[in-house]
């Protein structure tokens, strides 16, 4: 600006500030009356005066410098804050701007009371002052409009964003939804096929019954062998039903690991050595009592010694309980039988997974049923096998089984 500072213009600055409290007053009225700022009922006081008293004090210093450059960056920084916090309060952008033309309006109002009552405040001076203001509230309505613009677009990028994100998770449960799908397509398939091999040998037995009374013993043999592979086939299936259950709760009882020891060496001590097998079987001195569910304990350790009695043809099968620090304690199962190729050992705890080229009777749920079993009890299963050499299981329990955990 080239034109002298007017002194006229800095008493209107002082008289402006004199009347700050009356004139906000005047414009906070005007914005909750008018209908066209709606959003404004819904604020206190303090909220809907904001920045306007940062923004009053630099249109005085306007007044005062004669020029609005000075005082550009400062009129920025409190517009963009006000249209930031008047797009959080819910202001559209038409009543952003009508609320700054209601202010306009009460300082241009009050310019003109000025000029009515001073002496010597010339319409030139008027003019100047009018100008200016215009000049200020102009620069402040457009830096709010883009801020808020900015603002509505940043919401519009984080809803956008967020659709897209619920989109993917939709994408992901539904690929989950079809593999689940197809893993039970797959069971079927199974378990359909190997219920008609028992079902030929029961009518191979009973044509062996009906040809050949002589060979009544090995024919009766072959149709109860067969009728023990469907029952175990049937409560595989009805375990793991019962594991995933979304009932299924359990108590938590303390119980001394080593009678549940004595009592699971006994049974497959025996069942190793009906196979010519033996069973390598060691109980840590140090370990006590565990509060825990028993049951699912004893469904873990016989599990996986069924899964390697299973799987052994020869050598030995080898049960270990042994303390782990002061708050765990290990189950170790161990065998000498065909092992688990790396390739496959990523997938045998998955539902209905077998090993590649095994041909014993199952669905694939045994070792499923462990994780999950070790799962519930809050504890950990590793696995380390080779083939044609033979696995260890190894399963990390806590000595106290949380109630959450139970639950």
């Amino acid at each position: 600006m080239t034109h002298a500072l007017d002194p006229s213009l800095r008493r209107l600055a002082e008289v402006l500030r004199l009347n700050q409290t009356l004139l906000t007053a005047q414009w906070m009225n005007a914005a909750l009356e008018d209908a066209g700022v709606e959003h404004s009922k819904g604020l206190t006081y303090a909220q809907l005066a904001d920045h306007l008293p940062h923004i009053f004090e630099e249109v005085c210093r306007v007044l005062e410098a004669q020029d609005l450059e000075p005082e550009e960056h400062a009129i920025a920084r409190d517009a963009r804050e006000r249209a930031y916090w008047r797009t959080a309060q819910g202001y559209r952008i038409d009543e952003l701007v009508r609320e700054s033309d209601l202010f306009r309006q009460m300082l241009m109002q009050a310019v003109r009371n000025f000029a009515d009552v001073i002496q010597g405040f010339t319409r030139i001076e008027e003019g100047r002052a009018l100008h200016l203001i215009d000049e200020a509230l102009s620069f402040v309505m457009q830096t709010s409009v883009r801020q808020a613009v900015h603002e509505h677009d940043r919401k519009i990028q984080d809803y956008a964003d967020m659709l897209q994100r619920a989109n993917d998770e939709l994408v992901r449960k539904q690929q989950l939804l079809s593999e689940t799908i197809e893993s039970r397509q797959q069971v079927t398939r199974r378990v359909v096929h190997d219920l008609r091999n028992f079902l030929n040998a029961f009518t191979t037995a009973l044509e062996v019954l009906r040809r050949t009374p002589s060979a009544n013993g090995r024919a009766l043999a072959l149709a109860e062998r067969q009728a023990s592979d469907m029952k175990a086939l049937i409560d595989e299936l009805l375990e793991y039903s019962v594991v995933l259950s979304g009932h299924n709760t359990f108590a938590v009882e303390e119980f001394a690991l080593r009678e549940l020891y004595d009592e699971v060496v006994s049974v497959y001590r025996a069942a190793a050595e009906a196979k010519g097998l033996r069973l390598d079987a060691e109980f840590d001195a140090h370990l006590g009592a565990t509060s825990s569910n028993r049951l699912k304990t004893k469904q873990i350790a016989v599990n996986l010694l069924s899964n390697a009695l299973k799987y052994t043809q020869s050598g030995a099968i080898g049960l270990t309980m042994t303390a782990l620090g002061a708050d765990h304690w290990r189950l170790t199962v161990t065998d000498t039988g065909i092992g688990i190729s790396p390739s496959d050992q990523a997938r045998v705890f998955k539902e209905f997974e077998r090993a590649a080229g095994s041909d014993t009777p199952g669905v694939g749920l045994g070792l499923a049923i462990v994780k999950e079993l070790v799962r519930s009890l809050g504890g950990e299963i590793r696995l380390e096998s080779r083939k044609d050499v033979g696995s260890v299981f190894e399963v990390r329990l806590p000595l106290q089984v949380s109630l959450m955990a139970a639950g």
